[in-house]
């Protein structure tokens, strides 16, 4: 009984550092959260129909200023998308899943494209863009741009703070870089379930 609580006191304490003073896991470039969990509260009676298994954050929390390419090969981060509202998408072309929600996703960015929101749709596959690329151009994606992590940075940072357990995942990021929520799985993102949240949850003028 005492090993287990002070193994939890020990986790306990090792989650508050995670997201302390100091930002996620060190890392100077990450914006404080300036969201409340009232607002974040707000939001949960919309999660439902198409977008049931998303996880609404109980409190703003911080995320690492993740780095990917481009389509061109040149470098990014989450905080290049600052001031706006994101929804960051890891995929790959082997997931099937993953193949059968991009196009919701490009519908979403054709009719959110005179908003303040993004969807970031970083492929994980190895090796060059190629395949992705071939894959976007297949389906006839005309709103999303390539974002590529060939080394799949991007999943296992998330994954080591609980957000990538699988493919496929999206977080929902506010103009501070700061988590909403996240669902892992597919969904179908052009729903008006999905657009509903997103509209509310968009930067306020």
């Amino acid at each position: 009984m005492l090993l287990a609580a002070t193994a939890g006191l020990v986790a306990g304490t090792a989650l508050a550092v995670f997201y302390g003073i100091s930002g996620v896991a060190g890392n100077k470039d990450t914006a404080a959260c300036t969201a409340s969990r009232e607002s974040l509260a707000k939001l949960q009676p919309l999660v439902k129909g198409e977008i049931a298994a998303l996880v609404i954050s109980d409190e703003p929390r911080p995320l690492p200023d993740l780095a990917f390419l481009d389509g061109e090969g040149q470098p990014k981060k989450l905080s290049d998308f600052r001031g706006r509202m994101v929804a960051l998408n890891l995929w790959a072309t082997w997931c099937a899943p993953c193949r059968e929600e991009m196009p919701a996703f490009d519908k979403l960015q054709g009719e959110m494209q005179d908003r303040p929101f993004d969807v970031v749709a970083v492929s994980i596959d190895s090796g060059g863009p190629e395949k992705p690329m071939a894959f976007l151009k297949e389906i006839g994606v005309t709103h999303l741009p390539l974002y590529t992590d060939a080394k799949s940075e991007v999943f296992r940072s998330l994954k080591s703070i609980g957000r990538a357990m699988g493919l496929p995942t999206t977080l929902l990021i506010d103009e501070a870089g700061c988590e909403i929520g996240y669902l892992p799985g597919p969904a179908d993102w052009a729903s008006d379930d999905a657009k509903g949240l997103i509209e509310a949850a968009l930067p306020k003028s």
